[in-house]
């Protein structure tokens, strides 16, 4: 099952043998990332205690995963640490060579990695409250009367939707800089969706994954993001059917897509049927005909051997070029069956 915490995945999985100056910019830079651009502890000299409270909870939250607690010191003589130096201080702490450089870099990365985490749980929380709160400015209230004959901004649609773009905005450069800063430190990995993971050669990561990533981001999506999520997971660890959880991403998608369409009749029997939902002629074909084969054949060849018990057979096993193949057709199918909509 997919874990919380970067250094828990990939336990069993050698990443790093050395700890080098690309590696050290990283950790400053990173530390920037999480107490001055996500959660910074004063904004324009005033104290910011929410951001407080939210960098106590990932120390919390790190310190019981790795059983350090704190991370780093919590005095210097009789001056008691904020908790944003506590941090910097583990991220930035020097290197020492006896220590091994794969568990020291991974711990560092799953403190990035709740941190990102967090963030985008609260924008996407935000998203999701965004329909709400136009609902309520627009209904004809005496609070709200009172607000557009005032002319209160913080009370009006337009602001409440250009807060909305400014979380939506920061999430999305802070992403891209950690993705580059990634990069830059020539560390194999990539964030999205809530995890770091490692990466794929750079064009398959620009044309497939970080597009797929994006559109399968919101509530609608859900089981999709999961299961995929799931399937890179078991792919980067060596773990069982990698390839079974991108074909239930796929199908997720289809029964999805039939379902909001109105297609789904109730005595569907497996993917096949879905998908002759999505080629009926009578729904407008959604997708052509060649292209229903297509995916039925990757249910009937990739999915069903993967997902049935063998009995006395051969327990069927896909080779680790296999298991690519099929994770990025599966993101490739999806990207393009939503971008239908």
């Amino acid at each position: 099952m997919l874990t919380d915490v970067f250094i828990n995945r990939y336990e069993n999985t050698p990443i790093w043998i050395s700890f080098d100056e690309p590696a050290r910019r990283f950790m400053v830079q990173a530390t920037k990332l999480l107490t001055e651009q996500l959660f910074p502890p004063y904004i324009d000299g005033n104290e910011n205690k929410t951001a407080k409270l939210t960098l106590q909870k990932l120390h919390d939250r790190l310190a019981i995963e790795l059983g350090i607690d704190p991370l780093s010191a919590l005095f210097n003589g009789g001056y008691r640490y904020p908790i944003s130096d506590i941090l910097k201080n583990f991220l930035q702490r020097p290197y020492e060579q006896t220590e091994h450089a794969d568990v020291f870099i991974k711990r560092r990365i799953s403190l990035v990695e709740l941190g990102f985490r967090e963030f985008e749980s609260n924008v996407k929380a935000a998203n999701a409250a965004l329909p709400r709160q136009l609902a309520d400015l627009r209904k004809e209230t005496p609070l709200n009367e009172l607000a557009r004959s005032l002319n209160i901004s913080a009370l009006s649609e337009e602001f409440s939707i250009q807060h909305n773009k400014v979380l939506n905005d920061a999430l999305r450069e802070n992403m891209e800089e950690l993705n580059e800063r990634f990069r830059q430190a020539k560390f194999p990995l990539t964030y999205h969706n809530g995890f770091v993971q490692l990466s794929t050669e750079p064009v398959i990561s620009k044309e497939i994954e970080k597009p797929f990533w994006a559109l399968v981001s919101g509530e609608r999506w859900k089981n999709v993001e999961r299961d995929m999520l799931e399937a890179v997971d078991r792919r980067d660890n060596k773990g069982r059917d990698p390839a079974l959880y991108a074909a239930k991403a796929l199908e997720s998608t289809i029964k999805i897509i039939s379902g909001e369409k109105g297609w789904t009749r109730g005595n569907e029997n497996g993917a096949a049927a879905y998908i002759d939902n999505l080629i009926s002629q009578k729904n407008g074909r959604f997708t052509e005909v060649w292209e229903g084969e297509a995916l039925k054949a990757f249910f009937s060849k990739v999915r069903n051997p993967l997902g049935h018990g063998p009995g006395n057979e051969e327990m069927p096993e896909l080779t680790p070029q296999q298991d690519d193949w099929a994770i990025e057709t599966c993101m490739s199918w999806i990207k393009s069956l939503i971008r239908r909509l």
